[in-house]
């Protein structure tokens, strides 16, 4: 590779190698990817800061009451007709709104990770996977009536219990592809490494805008039409989408076979899930855990390639 230009912990290729022509636009890649990491180590601080997780733990518990409160006025016909046909009778949705917020936290919280490591990145999605499906199971009692009969919830107990047994599975599955992970640069060259993580962040922070849009729409479509459309649908095909970029991005860097394929196999992992946010109820459950499998899968033979090579 040609010779690299640090500035601030971002490295781009050197104006003295590029040449005259490509300075102005090189110069201009530094200062944003200064920009970006600046701006995203901020953010991170913040977010992972001790006082943060108190505030959004203490947002959701009065968001989750005031549904609640919402719910039983409604049902006591005690709402202004302006707001009654957007509130629900059922408690239930009281739980859905608090994991849908649940799960909002936990997409910031996989911005985050992407500049650490794509592993743990990968990882993450998983985890926001699993309680999707824990989702799925209180979703389903906002069908039922009040009070609850067997006869209405009988024909979705298999649902039920394959979407609960499938987030454990998920779950345990994670314990063991935390502890496969080895974390190791992709490069041995220290300035191309930094340039890799510097974009990385830049990435973040386009993926933290895009999902706050996504966010914002989707949160007007409900309050003007009262309809909604799969939120974590649009999400996981941005990731699929960002996950092959970081493939791209990782050529910069790094060419190596191993590499590649355990990037782009981390990404086929995403179109799984992908796949499994619109499965049928039980195979939705299935994709998912298979899913688990194969980033696991791709992780231990990572490891034994690279192993191997380093060994030989």
């Amino acid at each position: 590779m040609p010779p690299l230009w640090q500035a601030n912990g971002c490295s781009v290729i050197s104006p003295v190698a590029a040449g005259p022509p490509l300075l102005v636009t090189l110069v201009a890649v530094s200062r944003l990817l200064r920009s970006a990491t600046h701006l995203y180590d901020r953010m991170a601080l913040r977010w992972e800061g001790t006082r943060c997780w108190p505030r959004v733990g203490s947002a959701l518990v009065i968001t989750f009451l005031a549904a609640l409160v919402a719910i039983e006025r409604r049902r006591r016909h005690l709402l202004p007709a302006a707001f009654s046909a957007l509130v629900p009778e059922n408690h239930f949705y009281a739980v859905n709104l608090a994991f849908s917020l649940l799960l909002l936290v936990e997409v910031v919280s996989l911005v985050f990770t992407l500049a650490s490591s794509v592993a743990i990145s990968v990882g993450k999605q998983l985890e926001i996977f699993s309680l999707i499906l824990l989702r799925e199971t209180f979703k389903q009692f906002t069908a039922f009536p009040e009070p609850v009969t067997w006869s209405a919830v009988a024909p979705h107990i298999p649902a039920m219990l394959a979407d609960m047994t499938g987030a454990l599975a998920v779950f345990a599955l994670l314990a063991f592809y935390y502890r496969a992970q080895r974390h190791q640069a992709i490069t041995p060259s220290r300035e191309d490494q930094e340039s890799f993580v510097a974009t990385k962040k830049l990435i973040a922070l386009a993926l933290l805008g895009l999902f706050a849009a996504v966010g914002l729409h989707h949160s007007w479509v409900y309050l003007a039409t009262g309809t909604t459309y799969g939120f974590f649908e649009v999400i996981y095909t941005v990731l699929i989408l960002s996950d092959v970029l970081l493939v791209l991005v990782a050529l910069r860097s790094s060419n190596r076979y191993w590499v590649v394929f355990r990037n782009s196999g981390f990404a086929a992992t995403t179109v799984l899930v992908r796949l499994a946010l619109v499965a049928p109820p039980i195979l939705n459950a299935a994709l998912g855990v298979a899913a688990a499998c194969l980033a696991l899968a791709f992780t231990l033979a990572y490891n034994t390639f690279s192993r191997t090579l380093h060994q030989g």
